[in-house]
């Protein structure tokens, strides 16, 4: 399984036009993060985790040959807005999309593109098919995908593990019962927005915390801000294993 990260920013950590906070104007290409996502490729299926406001650019760069389905977290634009542009994949496949998403954000998702779920659709939208999820494991071909419910502040979002990979994002708290299903995951992707509390985020310290007290083999953090800092600085104050993930990053399971 290969895992390429397409996104480990956050609307606070991309590129801003005419700041001249040290992130920004830094030139390390570690330093230049689009909006958090995740495109995993097996044998078998490539999917991808959110499609933010960056996903046409996140997808002309990593140039996957196939897209077989999406897997939402939850509805905030910042992971669902680029969903429009899906029609390339639509056009190239010549099929519907695939869309896994809790009933909440199925509902959000029909909203927000209403129009590609008309009765009379206009030639050209987006085709799209929602799945509803709930807590329970779910199969899209061969490949088995564990939901994982957190809590962003007060809104349920959901994270999920596929085989020993295990990818959380918009994460405050995570109740004991989800905790369970992450324990024993080689690889676990964890938002960690900033040093300074946050309410609906983890700050970097309670996600060393949690991926210390889970004893994951490696953690990679993402979902970053302008105020955790540079690159090259935050990822010399890390544990051995965790390590600070950028755009592009690509790890193989």
């Amino acid at each position: 399984m290969n895992i390429v990260f397409l996104g480990t920013g956050t609307s606070q950590g991309v590129p801003v036009i005419g700041c001249d906070c040290l992130v920004c104007q830094s030139t390390n290409e570690k330093d230049k993060r689009l909006r958090s996502s995740v495109l995993i490729q097996t044998k078998h299926n490539t999917i991808v985790i959110d499609t933010g406001p960056d996903f046409r650019q996140q997808m002309l760069r990593a140039n996957p040959k196939r897209l077989d389905a999406v897997l939402f977290t939850h509805e905030h634009k910042d992971h669902v807005a680029g969903l429009d542009d899906i029609r390339a994949f639509n056009f190239k496949q010549q099929c519907d999309m695939p869309l896994y998403a809790s009933q909440r954000v199925c509902e959000a998702i029909r909203r927000e593109f209403h129009y590609a779920f008309s009765e009379n659709p206009y030639p050209g939208i987006p085709k799209l098919t929602l799945k509803t999820i709930d807590q329970n494991p779910f199969k899209i071909d061969d490949l088995s995908i564990t939901p994982i419910d957190v809590l962003h502040h007060k809104l349920p979002v959901k994270g999920f593990r596929i085989s020993d990979f295990t990818y959380i994002t918009d994460a405050k708290h995570i109740p004991p019962k989800e905790k369970e299903k992450i324990k024993g995951s080689k690889i676990l992707v964890l938002n960690a927005l900033r040093k300074k509390e946050h309410l609906s985020h983890f700050t970097l310290q309670e996600a060393l915390d949690l991926a210390n007290e889970l004893d994951i083999e490696t953690t990679y953090l993402t979902h970053i801000s302008h105020y955790l800092g540079k690159h090259e600085d935050v990822q010399k104050e890390l544990p051995q294993n965790v390590k600070l993930a950028f755009d592009g990053l690509t790890l193989t399971l």
